[in-house]
Formats: C-alpha cells, structure tokens, sequence
C-alpha cells in the first residue's frame, strides 16, 4: 500500500485526535523552525498545533500567519523549563508534545501513540526512539543510541514499575524529550521541573515516576533530533554545565563513588552531540 493510500486509509479511520497538541517551543529565529512545523502538520493523524515563544520576532509571526498557527507569547519567568510549563499552560487537551524548533517528526508519530491510546494503554508519559540529524542528514546509529535502546527496553514490559523506571534513569537519561507526550490529566499544567538548566527532562522523567501510570515506550524511530552548534544543548556542553548537572542526577541514584565511576562513561556519549 503506497503512503497516500495508507494516509487515506488512515484519515479515514481517525481524520483528527482532538485530545493532543503539538506544542512548537519558539525561540529567536531557527532557520530548522519551517521544517519542524511542516514535519508536524505531516502527520497522518491530525491534532491541534500552537507556537509559544518568549522571543516575539516577526520571523515566528510571519511563520505562524503563513501556516495558519496561533502564537502565546510567555512574558512571565524565562528559561527552559518554564517555556515549556508555559506551553502547556497554553493547551486545552489531554495530551501534549512539546516539539522543539529544530526538530523533526516522522509522519506516524502521533499515529502510533493514537494506536496505543485506542488499544486500552494510557500513560504519564509516552516516548519513541529517534535518530539524529547533523548537517541536515540523517545519520547512523551512534554506540550512543544504540546504548540507550538497551537502557530501555526493560520498559517495553515493565511499564508501570517504579522501581524498573527508576533503575532505566540511574544509568542516564535515555529518554529523548521531544518524542515525549504528556499526558496533562495526571501531570498538571507545570510538568517540567526548572531547577537544573540542561538535565532539566531527566529531572522531570525522575519525577514522574511517581506517577502510578505507564512510562509507554514505542521502540519505533519516529522523529529526528537535531545536532547543531546553535543548540542550547550544545552551549550547554560547551560550557560544562551538561556534565556537572550529569553527576548531580547520577548521585540521586548511586553512592558518589559509583557515581564518578558511570560518568566516565557518560563524558564519551556526551562527545556524540558535539559537532
């Protein structure tokens, strides 16, 4: 079955789930912030979409008005977390992706989570795997990821355990923020904690494991995460700050010895996102 076929098919079925919204984080003015848009109007399942941003430009409002998407600019508290807490604020639905400018969405992302949705399976979180982009191409899978698909896979079956959530994060956050929907009847309207600048998600994931609902993860490679020397990914790691907040949520879970001993490892994954 070609892919309009499969789209017709699918449309068909389910022309829109209007219980989600892709939540699109705006910041400056990203020459990827058109890719990521289209990637997510793409989809085979249609949702609600909005743009937030604490940086207003004519270049979001010109990309907004040409796409048809309205624009909520925060003008409270800045940072990371707290344009993400406010993007949500932002959304009427249940389910909430924060999609980060520069990234990309494979077209059955939110089929996928719909999927499992309509199979009796809800969650706090549910998250896929990705590939990652560098210099505008899709490349192959780093010891990184591949590492991180192991971490994971005890959640393809133990989806509910806290103690199996918590033993996936010890060893580092292999969960990749933007292929994460929220499920904002449990978390809220603030789901992000803001305390930490990079590990900030890591944090939030560690969080909800609190949470007596399903960590759902699709083990399908349905976006692309962006590597570039503009991210504030990047600064951050340039900066160190990456690290030391890396070691900081190791000793949540590990003696400190034990702790330095894993971030050994962790400074070689870390060199995967330079450029």
């Amino acid at each position: 079955m070609n892919e309009a076929k499969r789209s017709e098919r699918i449309n068909s079925k389910m022309k829109e789930f209007k219980k989600h919204t892709f939540v699109i984080c705006a910041y400056k003015t990203s020459k990827y912030l058109e890719e990521c848009i289209k990637s997510v109007i793409k989809q085979t399942v249609k949702s609600n979409i909005i743009i937030t941003t604490s940086t207003p430009n004519d270049f979001i409002k010109n990309l907004a008005k040409k796409y048809e998407i309205p624009v909520f600019v925060n003008e409270g508290e800045k940072g990371i977390g707290q344009d993400w807490n406010f993007g949500v604020s932002k959304v009427k639905t249940d389910y909430v992706t924060i999609a980060h400018q520069d990234d990309v969405y494979k077209s059955t992302y939110l089929e996928e989570i719909v999927n499992q949705l309509e199979n009796g399976k809800d969650f706090v979180i549910a998250f896929t795997d990705y590939r990652e982009l560098k210099n505008g191409e899709e490349i192959e899978l780093t010891n990184n990821l591949k590492l991180k698909k192991v971490l994971l896979f005890p959640l393809r079956i133990f989806k509910k355990s806290k103690f199996i959530k918590r033993r996936v994060l010890s060893l580092g956050c292999s969960i990749c923020c933007p292929s994460v929907t929220i499920n904002k009847k449990i978390t809220g309207e603030k789901p992000y904690k803001t305390e930490l600048k990079c590990d900030l998600d890591w944090d939030t994931w560690d969080k909800m494991t609190q949470y007596k609902s399903n960590f759902l993860y699709i083990p399908k490679e349905l976006m692309q995460h962006r590597i570039h020397e503009e991210s504030e990914t990047s600064n951050l790691i340039e900066n160190n700050i990456r690290l030391e907040e890396d070691l900081l949520m190791l000793k949540r879970y590990w003696p400190e010895p034990i702790a330095k001993f894993i971030m050994k490892f962790y400074k070689k994954a870390v060199d995967t996102n330079k450029i």
